[in-house]
Protein backbone atom coordinates (compact mmCIF):
# COMPACT_ATOMS: atom_id res chain seq x y z
CA UNK A 1 0.00 0.00 0.00
CA UNK A 2 3.22 2.13 0.97
CA UNK A 3 4.32 1.70 -2.78
CA UNK A 4 0.89 2.82 -4.25
CA UNK A 5 0.57 6.31 -2.13
CA UNK A 6 4.15 6.87 -2.40
CA UNK A 7 5.27 10.20 -4.62
CA UNK A 8 6.73 9.64 -7.71
CA UNK A 9 10.66 10.08 -7.65
CA UNK A 10 11.43 13.96 -9.07
CA UNK A 11 14.21 14.07 -12.35
CA UNK A 12 17.25 14.39 -11.24
CA UNK A 13 20.01 16.34 -13.21
CA UNK A 14 22.40 12.85 -13.64
CA UNK A 15 19.32 11.55 -16.06
CA UNK A 16 19.79 14.32 -18.35
CA UNK A 17 22.21 14.83 -20.85
CA UNK A 18 23.29 15.54 -24.27
CA UNK A 19 22.44 19.17 -24.36
CA UNK A 20 24.63 20.04 -27.16
CA UNK A 21 22.71 18.24 -29.43
CA UNK A 22 20.21 20.81 -29.32
CA UNK A 23 22.19 23.63 -30.50
CA UNK A 24 21.18 22.96 -34.15
CA UNK A 25 17.49 24.18 -32.99
CA UNK A 26 18.60 26.76 -30.26
CA UNK A 27 19.67 29.30 -31.99
CA UNK A 28 16.71 29.43 -34.58
CA UNK A 29 13.98 29.59 -31.78
CA UNK A 30 15.75 32.86 -30.89
CA UNK A 31 13.18 34.52 -33.31
CA UNK A 32 10.20 33.87 -30.80
CA UNK A 33 11.67 35.24 -27.73
CA UNK A 34 9.28 37.21 -27.57
CA UNK A 35 6.12 36.10 -29.36
CA UNK A 36 2.91 36.36 -26.77
CA UNK A 37 4.48 39.69 -25.45
CA UNK A 38 1.89 41.87 -25.95
CA UNK A 39 -0.64 40.94 -23.26
CA UNK A 40 2.07 41.47 -21.07
CA UNK A 41 1.80 45.01 -20.65
CA UNK A 42 3.98 44.95 -17.22
CA UNK A 43 6.70 43.40 -18.41
CA UNK A 44 7.10 40.91 -16.19
CA UNK A 45 6.65 37.51 -18.53
CA UNK A 46 9.55 34.72 -17.22
CA UNK A 47 9.00 32.02 -19.45
CA UNK A 48 9.06 32.63 -23.18
CA UNK A 49 7.82 30.80 -26.66
CA UNK A 50 11.43 29.67 -27.51
CA UNK A 51 12.07 28.49 -23.88
CA UNK A 52 8.82 26.86 -23.83
CA UNK A 53 9.23 24.92 -27.20
CA UNK A 54 12.82 24.06 -25.73
CA UNK A 55 11.16 22.34 -22.79
CA UNK A 56 8.60 20.15 -24.74
CA UNK A 57 11.74 19.26 -27.20
CA UNK A 58 13.69 18.16 -24.03
CA UNK A 59 10.06 16.19 -23.12
CA UNK A 60 10.18 14.51 -27.34
CA UNK A 61 13.58 13.14 -26.03
CA UNK A 62 13.12 11.89 -22.48
CA UNK A 63 11.22 9.25 -21.80
CA UNK A 64 11.89 9.82 -17.81
CA UNK A 65 9.15 13.52 -18.66
CA UNK A 66 6.64 11.69 -19.56
CA UNK A 67 3.71 14.49 -18.53
CA UNK A 68 3.43 18.49 -18.20
CA UNK A 69 3.91 17.88 -14.73
CA UNK A 70 7.65 16.33 -15.10
CA UNK A 71 8.54 18.85 -17.35
CA UNK A 72 7.84 21.80 -14.79
CA UNK A 73 9.59 19.59 -12.46
CA UNK A 74 13.00 19.54 -14.71
CA UNK A 75 12.44 23.24 -15.49
CA UNK A 76 13.55 23.48 -11.77
CA UNK A 77 17.38 21.48 -12.41
CA UNK A 78 20.37 24.41 -12.69
CA UNK A 79 21.12 21.92 -15.43
CA UNK A 80 18.03 22.51 -17.74
CA UNK A 81 18.19 26.34 -16.79
CA UNK A 82 21.75 26.50 -17.54
CA UNK A 83 21.70 24.55 -20.79
CA UNK A 84 18.44 25.86 -22.61
CA UNK A 85 18.34 28.95 -20.83
CA UNK A 86 15.12 29.09 -19.41
CA UNK A 87 13.78 30.09 -15.86
CA UNK A 88 12.15 27.40 -13.84
CA UNK A 89 8.43 27.46 -14.68
CA UNK A 90 5.27 26.74 -12.69
CA UNK A 91 3.02 24.70 -13.96
CA UNK A 92 -0.03 27.34 -14.50
CA UNK A 93 2.75 29.15 -16.81
CA UNK A 94 3.20 25.84 -18.73
CA UNK A 95 -0.34 25.44 -18.88
CA UNK A 96 -0.61 29.21 -20.28
CA UNK A 97 1.89 28.93 -22.42
CA UNK A 98 -0.03 26.52 -24.30
CA UNK A 99 -2.89 29.28 -25.76
CA UNK A 100 -0.32 32.33 -25.28
CA UNK A 101 1.79 30.99 -27.91
CA UNK A 102 0.79 31.44 -31.18
CA UNK A 103 1.86 27.68 -33.08
CA UNK A 104 1.38 29.58 -36.91
CA UNK A 105 5.04 30.87 -35.56
CA UNK A 106 6.87 27.34 -35.48
CA UNK A 107 6.27 27.50 -39.69
CA UNK A 108 9.06 29.76 -40.09
CA UNK A 109 11.25 27.37 -37.91
CA UNK A 110 10.22 24.05 -39.76
CA UNK A 111 11.10 25.74 -42.61
CA UNK A 112 14.43 27.29 -41.81
CA UNK A 113 14.91 23.46 -40.53
CA UNK A 114 14.48 21.81 -43.49
CA UNK A 115 16.60 23.72 -45.36
CA UNK A 116 19.11 22.22 -43.93
CA UNK A 117 18.23 18.32 -44.04
CA UNK A 118 19.87 16.70 -47.37
CA UNK A 119 17.76 14.86 -49.77
CA UNK A 120 18.12 11.17 -48.43
CA UNK A 121 16.18 9.21 -51.01
CA UNK A 122 18.56 7.00 -53.69
CA UNK A 123 16.20 6.17 -56.56
CA UNK A 124 17.75 7.45 -59.69
CA UNK A 125 15.01 7.85 -60.96
CA UNK A 126 13.44 10.46 -58.90
CA UNK A 127 16.49 12.57 -58.47
CA UNK A 128 15.90 14.48 -61.73
CA UNK A 129 11.97 15.56 -61.34
CA UNK A 130 10.73 19.20 -60.81
CA UNK A 131 9.20 19.76 -57.95
CA UNK A 132 9.39 18.46 -54.31
CA UNK A 133 7.40 15.21 -54.23
CA UNK A 134 5.12 15.61 -50.85
CA UNK A 135 3.25 13.13 -49.90
CA UNK A 136 -0.58 14.09 -47.98
CA UNK A 137 -2.32 11.88 -45.52
CA UNK A 138 -4.26 12.37 -42.27
CA UNK A 139 -4.34 9.84 -39.17
CA UNK A 140 -6.15 10.10 -35.74
CA UNK A 141 -4.80 10.75 -32.80
CA UNK A 142 -7.18 9.67 -29.58
CA UNK A 143 -8.87 12.24 -27.66
CA UNK A 144 -10.13 12.99 -24.26
CA UNK A 145 -13.78 13.19 -23.89
CA UNK A 146 -13.57 16.31 -22.34
CA UNK A 147 -12.33 17.81 -25.52
CA UNK A 148 -15.24 18.48 -26.72
CA UNK A 149 -13.96 20.60 -30.07
CA UNK A 150 -11.90 17.49 -31.31
CA UNK A 151 -15.27 15.65 -32.85
CA UNK A 152 -15.24 12.32 -34.73
CA UNK A 153 -17.92 10.20 -33.81
CA UNK A 154 -20.87 10.51 -31.30
CA UNK A 155 -18.75 7.83 -28.81
CA UNK A 156 -15.27 9.07 -29.41
CA UNK A 157 -13.29 12.44 -29.80
CA UNK A 158 -10.17 12.70 -31.27
CA UNK A 159 -7.67 15.10 -33.44
CA UNK A 160 -6.57 14.69 -36.80
CA UNK A 161 -3.10 15.43 -38.15
CA UNK A 162 -3.13 16.90 -41.85
CA UNK A 163 0.48 15.80 -42.82
CA UNK A 164 2.39 17.10 -45.59
CA UNK A 165 5.39 14.57 -45.91
CA UNK A 166 8.39 15.31 -47.90
CA UNK A 167 9.15 11.89 -49.89
CA UNK A 168 12.78 13.08 -50.44
CA UNK A 169 14.17 13.70 -46.87
CA UNK A 170 11.53 11.31 -45.11
CA UNK A 171 10.54 14.42 -42.76
CA UNK A 172 7.42 16.35 -42.03
CA UNK A 173 6.93 19.69 -43.39
CA UNK A 174 3.25 20.95 -42.46
CA UNK A 175 1.15 19.32 -40.01
CA UNK A 176 -2.74 20.75 -39.68
CA UNK A 177 -4.10 19.70 -36.48
CA UNK A 178 -7.94 19.76 -36.61
CA UNK A 179 -11.43 18.21 -35.21
CA UNK A 180 -10.90 14.38 -36.31
CA UNK A 181 -13.88 14.55 -38.90
CA UNK A 182 -12.45 18.00 -40.48
CA UNK A 183 -12.35 17.46 -44.48
CA UNK A 184 -8.86 15.86 -45.61
CA UNK A 185 -9.48 18.06 -49.20
CA UNK A 186 -10.35 21.22 -47.67
CA UNK A 187 -7.26 21.22 -45.41
CA UNK A 188 -4.96 20.40 -48.03
CA UNK A 189 -6.75 23.13 -50.60
CA UNK A 190 -6.05 25.97 -47.23
CA UNK A 191 -2.26 24.63 -47.25
CA UNK A 192 -0.77 24.31 -50.74
CA UNK A 193 2.71 25.44 -51.97
CA UNK A 194 3.90 26.24 -55.15
CA UNK A 195 6.71 23.47 -56.40
CA UNK A 196 5.39 20.61 -54.63
CA UNK A 197 3.76 17.63 -56.42
CA UNK A 198 1.02 16.25 -54.27
CA UNK A 199 0.96 12.20 -54.03
CA UNK A 200 -2.54 11.44 -52.20
CA UNK A 201 -4.29 8.39 -52.32
CA UNK A 202 -8.30 8.14 -53.33
CA UNK A 203 -9.09 10.23 -50.65
CA UNK A 204 -8.45 13.13 -51.79
CA UNK A 205 -9.39 12.23 -55.32
CA UNK A 206 -11.40 15.69 -55.95
CA UNK A 207 -11.11 17.62 -59.38
CA UNK A 208 -12.20 20.58 -58.25
CA UNK A 209 -8.74 20.05 -55.82
CA UNK A 210 -6.59 19.08 -58.71
CA UNK A 211 -7.66 22.35 -60.33
CA UNK A 212 -6.51 24.58 -57.25
CA UNK A 213 -3.30 22.61 -57.36
CA UNK A 214 -2.61 23.24 -60.83
CA UNK A 215 -3.44 26.99 -59.70
CA UNK A 216 -0.92 27.10 -57.17
CA UNK A 217 1.67 26.23 -59.39
CA UNK A 218 2.19 22.56 -58.20
CA UNK A 219 1.30 19.06 -59.65
CA UNK A 220 -0.36 15.76 -58.24
CA UNK A 221 -0.17 12.34 -58.33
CA UNK A 222 -3.26 10.92 -57.03
CA UNK A 223 -5.01 7.20 -56.90
CA UNK A 224 -8.63 7.79 -58.35
CA UNK A 225 -11.69 5.42 -57.58
CA UNK A 226 -12.17 2.28 -59.38
CA UNK A 227 -15.11 3.51 -60.65
CA UNK A 228 -13.75 7.01 -62.33
CA UNK A 229 -15.77 8.05 -65.35
CA UNK A 230 -13.45 9.62 -68.40
CA UNK A 231 -13.57 10.46 -71.51
CA UNK A 232 -10.28 9.23 -73.66
CA UNK A 233 -8.40 11.53 -75.55
CA UNK A 234 -5.73 9.97 -76.72
CA UNK A 235 -4.00 6.51 -75.59
CA UNK A 236 -0.23 6.53 -75.90
CA UNK A 237 2.37 3.53 -76.35
CA UNK A 238 3.84 1.74 -73.35
CA UNK A 239 7.85 1.56 -73.38
CA UNK A 240 9.70 -1.90 -72.29
CA UNK A 241 10.03 0.05 -68.57
CA UNK A 242 6.42 0.66 -68.58
CA UNK A 243 5.64 -2.96 -69.14
CA UNK A 244 7.82 -4.51 -67.22
CA UNK A 245 6.49 -2.25 -64.08
CA UNK A 246 3.25 -3.54 -64.34
CA UNK A 247 1.66 -0.64 -66.65
CA UNK A 248 -1.92 -1.94 -68.29
CA UNK A 249 -2.59 1.20 -69.94
CA UNK A 250 -1.02 5.19 -70.45
CA UNK A 251 -4.36 7.74 -71.17
CA UNK A 252 -5.26 11.10 -71.56
CA UNK A 253 -8.27 11.76 -70.06
CA UNK A 254 -10.96 13.96 -69.58
CA UNK A 255 -12.86 12.82 -66.43
CA UNK A 256 -16.43 13.17 -65.61
CA UNK A 257 -19.66 12.13 -67.32
CA UNK A 258 -21.33 15.84 -67.60
CA UNK A 259 -21.26 19.44 -67.90
CA UNK A 260 -20.88 19.90 -64.23
CA UNK A 261 -18.34 17.91 -63.77
CA UNK A 262 -16.12 18.68 -66.36
CA UNK A 263 -16.05 22.41 -65.45
CA UNK A 264 -14.60 21.33 -62.25
CA UNK A 265 -11.06 20.59 -63.84
CA UNK A 266 -10.70 22.66 -66.93
CA UNK A 267 -8.09 20.68 -68.01
CA UNK A 268 -7.46 16.92 -69.93
CA UNK A 269 -4.81 15.14 -67.15
CA UNK A 270 -3.33 11.68 -67.58
CA UNK A 271 -4.67 8.53 -66.32
CA UNK A 272 -1.92 5.80 -65.89
CA UNK A 273 -3.29 1.88 -64.79
CA UNK A 274 -1.00 -0.23 -62.57
CA UNK A 275 -1.39 -4.06 -62.00
CA UNK A 276 -2.01 -4.65 -58.56
CA UNK A 277 -2.02 -7.91 -56.38
CA UNK A 278 -5.94 -7.89 -54.95
CA UNK A 279 -6.50 -8.48 -51.35
CA UNK A 280 -9.48 -7.19 -48.96
CA UNK A 281 -9.19 -4.11 -46.65
CA UNK A 282 -7.21 -4.27 -43.10
CA UNK A 283 -10.27 -2.81 -41.91
CA UNK A 284 -12.94 -4.90 -43.64
CA UNK A 285 -11.20 -8.61 -42.96
CA UNK A 286 -13.20 -11.30 -41.37
CA UNK A 287 -16.40 -9.00 -42.48
CA UNK A 288 -16.55 -10.08 -45.77
CA UNK A 289 -15.61 -6.32 -47.05
CA UNK A 290 -14.72 -6.20 -51.22
CA UNK A 291 -11.18 -7.20 -52.53
CA UNK A 292 -9.68 -4.51 -54.66
CA UNK A 293 -9.22 -4.59 -58.03
CA UNK A 294 -6.89 -5.96 -60.14
CA UNK A 295 -5.51 -2.25 -60.67
CA UNK A 296 -4.55 0.74 -59.57
CA UNK A 297 -6.23 4.03 -61.49
CA UNK A 298 -3.51 7.25 -60.80
CA UNK A 299 -3.87 10.17 -61.87
CA UNK A 300 -2.09 12.87 -63.05
CA UNK A 301 -0.96 16.61 -64.68
CA UNK A 302 3.01 15.38 -65.28
CA UNK A 303 2.83 14.41 -68.76
CA UNK A 304 6.74 14.60 -69.27
CA UNK A 305 7.51 11.76 -66.58
CA UNK A 306 7.59 8.74 -67.90
CA UNK A 307 4.41 6.04 -66.55
CA UNK A 308 7.12 3.78 -64.57
CA UNK A 309 7.71 6.78 -62.83
CA UNK A 310 4.29 7.73 -62.11
CA UNK A 311 3.88 4.48 -60.69
CA UNK A 312 7.34 4.64 -58.77
CA UNK A 313 6.27 7.96 -57.09
CA UNK A 314 2.87 6.39 -56.06
CA UNK A 315 4.45 3.52 -54.51
CA UNK A 316 6.87 5.79 -52.21
CA UNK A 317 3.14 6.88 -51.02
CA UNK A 318 3.54 4.60 -48.24
CA UNK A 319 6.36 6.62 -46.32
CA UNK A 320 3.54 8.67 -44.75
CA UNK A 321 1.96 5.61 -43.23
CA UNK A 322 5.19 4.45 -41.84
CA UNK A 323 5.88 7.26 -40.44
CA UNK A 324 2.74 7.72 -38.71
CA UNK A 325 3.53 4.90 -36.65
CA UNK A 326 7.19 6.83 -35.43
CA UNK A 327 5.64 10.08 -35.31
CA UNK A 328 2.87 9.02 -32.89
CA UNK A 329 5.04 7.40 -30.86
CA UNK A 330 7.66 10.97 -31.11
CA UNK A 331 4.45 13.03 -30.50
CA UNK A 332 3.99 11.25 -27.18
CA UNK A 333 -0.17 10.14 -27.72
CA UNK A 334 0.09 8.03 -24.92
CA UNK A 335 -0.24 12.04 -23.17
CA UNK A 336 -0.83 15.08 -24.95
CA UNK A 337 0.29 18.31 -22.80
CA UNK A 338 -2.76 20.54 -23.47
CA UNK A 339 -6.30 20.01 -24.28
CA UNK A 340 -6.75 23.39 -26.17
CA UNK A 341 -5.87 23.07 -30.59
CA UNK A 342 -3.44 25.68 -30.27
CA UNK A 343 -1.55 23.75 -27.65
CA UNK A 344 -1.86 20.51 -29.58
CA UNK A 345 -0.03 22.43 -32.83
CA UNK A 346 2.63 23.28 -30.39
CA UNK A 347 3.49 19.87 -29.63
CA UNK A 348 2.71 18.42 -33.28
CA UNK A 349 5.33 21.33 -34.42
CA UNK A 350 7.84 20.14 -31.49
CA UNK A 351 7.81 16.43 -33.09
CA UNK A 352 8.58 17.96 -36.73
CA UNK A 353 11.16 19.19 -35.22
CA UNK A 354 12.70 16.23 -33.28
CA UNK A 355 12.49 14.29 -36.38
CA UNK A 356 13.85 16.20 -38.47
CA UNK A 357 16.62 16.81 -36.02
CA UNK A 358 17.28 12.71 -36.40
CA UNK A 359 17.65 13.31 -39.74
CA UNK A 360 20.25 16.19 -39.89
CA UNK A 361 22.19 14.45 -36.90
CA UNK A 362 22.30 10.92 -38.69
CA UNK A 363 21.77 11.57 -42.44
CA UNK A 364 19.20 9.26 -42.28
CA UNK A 365 15.24 8.97 -42.37
CA UNK A 366 14.15 9.09 -38.74
CA UNK A 367 13.69 5.24 -36.94
CA UNK A 368 11.93 3.91 -33.97
CA UNK A 369 15.27 2.99 -33.51
CA UNK A 370 17.93 5.77 -33.85
CA UNK A 371 14.85 7.62 -31.24
CA UNK A 372 15.30 4.78 -29.06
CA UNK A 373 18.97 4.95 -28.85
CA UNK A 374 18.71 9.02 -28.64
CA UNK A 375 16.28 8.60 -25.59
CA UNK A 376 18.45 6.24 -24.12
CA UNK A 377 21.46 8.82 -24.52
CA UNK A 378 19.67 11.53 -22.86
CA UNK A 379 18.55 9.54 -20.41
CA UNK A 380 22.22 8.70 -19.36
CA UNK A 381 21.73 5.06 -20.39
CA UNK A 382 24.09 5.30 -23.51
CA UNK A 383 27.32 6.72 -23.44
CA UNK A 384 28.13 9.06 -26.18
CA UNK A 385 30.38 6.76 -27.78
CA UNK A 386 27.26 3.86 -28.24
CA UNK A 387 25.38 6.52 -29.97
CA UNK A 388 28.09 7.71 -32.20
CA UNK A 389 28.73 3.70 -33.16
CA UNK A 390 25.08 3.57 -33.60
CA UNK A 391 24.94 6.77 -36.21
CA UNK A 392 28.06 5.03 -37.52
CA UNK A 393 26.30 1.78 -38.76
CA UNK A 394 23.13 4.30 -40.39
CA UNK A 395 25.85 5.74 -42.66
CA UNK A 396 27.01 2.30 -43.96
CA UNK A 397 23.79 1.17 -44.44
CA UNK A 398 22.18 1.48 -48.21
Amino acid sequence: MADMTAKREKIKESQLQGFKYFKAIAGMLEILHDAGCERDRAGNRKLHMDQYMSLILLYMFNPICSSLRAVQQASELKKVQRKLDCPRASLGSLSESARVFDSALMQEIVSNLGEKLQPISRNAKLNNITGILTAVDGTLINALPKMAWALWKSDKNAVKAHTQFDLTKHVPVKIAVTEGNASETEILAENLEAGRIYVKDRGYASLSLFEEILDAKSSFVCRMRDNLVYECLEEYDLNEEAVNAGIIFDRKIQPGSNAKTKKQLSRPIRLVAIKCTPHRKRYKIGRGGPEQGESLLIATDRFDLDADVVALIFKHRWAVETFFNFFKHVLGCRHLLSHCQNGIELQTYAAIIACMLIALWTGRKPTLRTYEMLCWYFTGMADEEELLAHIARLQTQE
